[in-house]
């Protein structure tokens, strides 16, 4: 009978115990961890393990005895923590032994239906055992935390348990379910509560909050939490290219530990040097020590050290070592660099030819991709002798672009070239009233189909970065396709005249390489920000921009351009923006008819000729309106027009030139459809009396094709000139 009655408890006790095992349990060969930190947790082979990911600890402790969940919430207030302590012990029963022979080096072992913990081996005890309620397993915050080496304290003031790892701050309440890590809100399975003066939180709460990785293992009724508190050591190399003997080694070092202790030592291994002499491949380890003695795995890197960075050969001749004045002279540059690095070269003193006799020094400096470099000299003879004067040499021989002096005050007096005039149907939208802009606002708001110009000039004079933005909107009941064609962009810059010629420059070589084209569908109702390199960069105060773009419209587009603060957002922004008026000095409208097409069939070049253009007299300004108010505008100097300018017949050995007749001017022409010039390529046109060259026809009379542009920020009228070259010597 008694027999009977052990066996059916056996029974009975081994059948609680299997009730208890979650039944999502992995078998006793299988185990698993959950994916709250990077770290892989290494639980005992033989233990059977489930996954914590979805708290598998709820529904009784795996003993099959009772939990110790009070029956009733407490409502006293929690201790200060100073006040809740562990007890430490150091002595182990036999059972401590197979504990300590079955745990790992950076492990925490809490034992279920316990108050035992185990760190690496040594035996604690916490001032509650783990517990369950409303289905959720829980532990105690201090006993917890402590034991993987974090601070708690408590704020009196927000009623709230901190927790302290590194420079992260949790924060817990009591009896709440939501606690913060620097401030960012998790939830929790259940309610934090208070048991006999110990603060209780959920088991799985703690180790996401701290970022602890861990395991259930169901065959010795534990949870094994991975620490990871070795610190953690790595290193970089500064520079990245490192030449033997040559450049000084920076080691850049960085530490940390997982619990926030100070690290108080290096530890270097290897090779490490802060320079090396010979070429070569080097290995360098790094540690770290940490306050409690712990060192991290040693971080390896190798060092490739180059062979020594060779300087390169500056070297250059020329045609002859003696020069009559007004002599050109050729210049070959044979620079070199025995590493086959690429070079630059910067000459000084270099000219097509010199005009004051005795002994001249010529230099040009080489410099390698590396920073190296060499300069050679050479000095040749100008003799007393004169072949040409400056302005016949340069006539003759001076590169397109260059800008030389002559007497402008005849060029008035010269007969403008008779040509036949058309347009083409282009539609200019300019955008340069206020040029200067003092608030935040639309600058100008038109509505246009089909072929459409843009050309926007305008400053910033507010005391904040500002963006200028093109806004097409779609008021139709179909999708509009817009076709951006050529644009080109100049700025920002404090220089206007600049931006003006950078951005006629940018326009002609998205004609040549099809840069700029670009589809853009817009959905009706839809706005969308087109033009976008207006607003890559903010403009600062006094800041410059200036755009001229070609776009094609399938449908009827709305396009507004307005400059608003560079922090704000344009699409939204664009109903709250009060529409600015012009200065009543510059000009905004709207012009039909902006390409304009000039052909002189009459032969050119064999007597001193003109060619006026934005003078408002032979090259009349275009009419138009302004869409803001509905009056009539006149576009003064003809900005945004294009020219097509077609000479049927020019003389051969014809010279023409660039002359400004109404003030400084710094711009652009594309010349026979393939060559883009600057009128000037350096610095700018600042008199009547300056020439920048922009053409040379051959020993054969021929048609040459000059596309023309006024840029932005530059004065109109200007004259193309046409010369007869003087005879060569």
């Amino acid at each position: 009978m008694n027999l009977k009655k052990l066996s059916l408890a056996a029974v009975l006790a081994i059948t609680q115990i299997a009730a208890a095992v979650p039944a999502f349990a992995a078998p006793v060969s299988t185990t698993s961890t959950s994916n709250v930190s990077t770290a892989e947790a290494t639980p005992t082979p033989s233990a059977s393990s489930v996954p914590l990911s979805t708290d598998p600890l709820s529904g009784g402790l795996l003993d099959g005895t009772a939990s110790p969940t009070p029956s009733a919430e407490p409502t006293a207030t929690p201790l200060p923590p100073a006040t809740v302590t562990d007890q430490t012990y150091m002595q182990t029963n036999s059972m401590d032994a197979q504990m300590l022979s079955a745990t790992g080096d950076d492990q925490l072992v809490l034992m279920l239906n316990s108050n035992k913990m185990y760190v690496n081996g040594v035996l604690y005890l916490a001032n509650q055992p783990m517990a369950v309620k409303n289905g959720v397993s829980y532990v105690s915050i201090r006993a917890m935390v402590e034991r993987v080496g974090l601070q708690v304290t408590y704020d009196s003031k927000a009623k709230e348990t901190v927790v302290t790892k590194g420079s992260d701050v949790m924060r817990f309440k009591l009896n709440s379910k939501t606690y913060t890590v620097n401030g960012k809100k998790s939830t929790m399975k259940g309610a934090t509560y208070q048991y006999k003066g110990t603060f209780m939180i959920p088991l799985t709460s703690i180790t996401s909050a701290l970022k602890l990785n861990y395991v259930l293992d169901t065959v010795q009724k534990r949870v094994i939490l991975t620490l990871s508190t070795k610190p953690k050591a790595s290193f970089t190399v500064q520079p990245t290219e490192i030449y033997a003997g040559q450049t000084m080694v920076n080691f850049v070092t960085s530490s940390s530990s997982p619990n926030g202790t100070p690290i108080v030592s290096d530890l270097w291994g290897g090779d490490k040097r802060d320079y090396y002499d010979e070429p070569g491949i080097y290995t360098v380890t790094y540690s770290v020590v940490d306050a409690n003695g712990r060192t991290s795995d040693p971080y390896t890197a190798t060092i490739n050290v180059l062979k020594p960075n060779e300087a390169p050969v500056a070297n250059f001749v020329t045609d002859k070592e003696q020069y009559k004045m007004g002599e050109p002279i050729t210049y070959t540059d044979n620079s070199s660099d025995p590493d086959g690095d690429t070079i630059t070269v910067t000459w000084t003193n270099k000219a097509q030819a010199f005009f004051t006799p005795g002994a001249t020094v010529i230099s040009l400096t080489a410099t390698d991709s590396h920073g190296a470099v060499n300069t050679f000299e050479k000095t040749i003879i100008i003799t007393e002798e004169q072949l040409y004067n400056e302005e016949d040499f340069n006539r003759l021989f001076a590169v397109p672009g260059t800008a030389f002096k002559f007497d402008g005050s005849p060029v008035p007096t010269w007969p403008n070239l008779k040509y036949n005039t058309s347009s083409e149907p282009f539609t200019l939208i300019r955008s340069n009233s206020p040029e200067t802009v003092f608030s935040e606002g639309v600058l100008y708001r038109e509505t246009a189909t089909g072929a459409t110009r843009f050309l926007i000039h305008h400053k910033n004079n507010l005391s904040i970065n500002t963006k200028v933005y093109v806004i097409a909107t779609n008021d139709n009941m179909y999708p509009v396709t817009i076709t951006t064609q050529y644009s080109g962009f100049g700025g920002p810059s404090s220089f206007a005249e600049l931006t003006g010629q950078k951005s006629v420059t940018r326009y002609w070589e998205s004609m040549l390489n099809g840069s700029s084209y670009k589809q853009t569908v817009i959905q009706p109702g839809q706005s969308v920000s087109i033009l976008t390199e207006l607003n890559t960069i903010a403009m600062k105060p006094n800041d410059n921009v200036s755009m001229q773009a070609d776009l094609y419209s399938d449908l009827a587009v709305t396009y507004s351009v307005m400059m608003i603060d560079a922090n704000k957002e344009p699409i939204s922004s664009l109903p709250l923006t009060p529409i600015l008026p012009r200065d009543g000095v510059h000009n905004r409208g709207t012009y039909p008819d902006s390409t304009r097409l000039i052909n002189v069939t009459d032969l050119v070049g064999t007597t001193p000729a003109r060619l006026v253009i934005g003078d408002n007299n032979n090259d009349p300004n275009l009419l138009g309106l302004d869409a803001l108010t509905g009056l009539q505008e006149t576009n003064l100097g003809n900005f945004g027009v294009l020219y097509k300018i077609r000479l049927e017949r020019v003389a051969a050995n014809t010279l023409i030139t660039f002359n400004p007749r109404g003030g400084n001017y710094m711009g652009t022409v594309l010349v026979n459809g393939n060559q883009v010039v600057q009128v000037p390529n350096e610095k700018s046109l600042g008199s009547s009396d300056l020439n920048s060259v922009v053409y040379r026809t051959g020993d054969y009379e021929g048609p040459v094709e000059i596309q023309f542009t006024p840029a932005s920020g530059s004065n109109l009228s200007i004259n193309f000139l046409f010369t007869p070259l003087p005879p060569k010597k």
